[in-house]
């Protein structure tokens, strides 16, 4: 079932509700086909965003285009602009051809193209044998792909998600996260996905735009989001990286020299100018536990206050005095047996896998 997909431009926009800024100054170019995600904690904006764009809300400032036309002002049943919401709203008195052909009625399509284009959309989410049925009959999983169905049977140019799998479990999740990507490539349509869930957005994502407090820290691919964070704040939220202030000593090239706790080490400094307080970003899998020995001189040595195993690896909290937070681990099962809580380690990490930034951003 082929789908037109367009581009989307969002040109400075603001929003308040009442004295509260709720978005500041956000513009996107979302490109035509892509699926870009829409990442940030909760009241970050994501929702109120993805409202302007399918018109449900007016902007305060700013303009919303779609390949170079002015939307703004044009209402939510005119835009060629579909939302999946947080939880599936079907017609519990319609069976799911009705409930999927429901807006190809309103607009008075022939029946042929009716009975057409519904029969793609079934089998575009491979429901093609649950015509019949009652939304009571089905599983989670497959009312959202439904409410999907019925997103796109429309042929959208941008079809916007809000958070469309929260309210499912983990199995189920990962099942409609394939079909997701899958529908994606084969409409061609341009997705917006909000989500709090990180590994949701960089498993789905062309892109990611990451949200704090109404306004873009980042925009980039999710392997260049994670890898290379924009800010603290991005490195904490994707990732959950350790973000260690440190005392950049010198600079050479892309290089630093860095000074943490008595130690000094190498590091790449992409964002760094100049030298003088910066922050260290080290992945929690980046890093690597040794048991310490009396022969261990290292102010890297600490103390293991937490321990959860996650399947392919453990993950630790580790309290490091020369560090003023928790240190956070995560280390392959493979590698042995876990360190037992209370017990001491020494923590090391590949420096060339780490990234640094200027300790003016917070």
């Amino acid at each position: 079932m082929p789908t037109e997909s367009g581009g989307l431009q969002l040109e400075a926009v603001s929003h308040r509700y009442g004295r509260e800024l709720a978005l500041e100054g956000v513009s996107l170019d979302i490109h035509a086909g892509e699926l870009l995600t829409l990442l940030g904690p909760s009241g970050c904006g994501k929702t109120t965003l993805l409202r302007i764009i399918a018109g449900f809300i007016r902007p305060t400032e700013g303009r919303v285009l779609l390949e170079g036309q002015d939307i703004t002002g044009v209402p939510p049943h005119r835009r060629p602009v579909n939302t999946v919401f947080q939880r599936p709203t079907l017609f519990p008195h319609l069976d799911i051809f009705e409930n999927i052909a429901f807006g190809l009625r309103i607009a008075r399509l022939p029946k042929d193209e009716i009975k057409t284009r519904v029969t793609e959309a079934l089998v575009l989410v491979r429901l093609e044998n649950f015509a019949g049925r009652r939304s009571h009959e089905l599983s989670g999983g497959q009312m959202q792909r439904v409410s999907l169905a019925r997103a796109l049977v429309n042929r959208p140019r941008v079809l916007l998600l809000d958070e469309p799998m929260s309210a499912l479990d983990m199995k189920i999740r990962l099942e409609m996260e394939v079909e997701l990507r899958r529908v994606h490539r084969e409409t061609g349509a341009a997705f917006v996905y909000v989500t709090h869930d990180q590994r949701e957005g960089l498993a789905l994502s062309d892109r990611i735009v990451v949200l704090n407090e109404g306004r873009v820290e980042a925009i980039g691919t999710p392997a260049d989001v994670y890898a290379a964070p924009a800010s603290p704040f991005v490195a904490r939220f994707v990732g959950d990286a350790n973000v260690i202030p440190v005392e950049v000593i010198a600079l050479n090239g892309e290089s630093a020299t860095v000074k943490l706790g008595g130690v000094t080490m190498a590091t790449p400094a992409r964002q760094v100018p100049d030298r003088g307080p910066g922050w260290l970003v080290v992945r929690p899998e980046a890093v690597r536990l040794s048991a310490a020995t009396a022969t261990s001189e290292t102010p890297l040595a600490g103390t293991v206050r937490d321990l959860a195993f996650r399947g392919s690896s453990f993950s630790y909290r580790i309290e490091v005095p020369a560090l003023d937070e928790v240190f956070k681990v995560e280390q392959p099962a493979e590698l042995g047996p876990p360190h037992e809580l209370g017990s001491e380690v020494v923590v090391n990490w590949d420096a060339a896998s780490c990234s640094l930034l200027p300790r003016s951003q917070a």
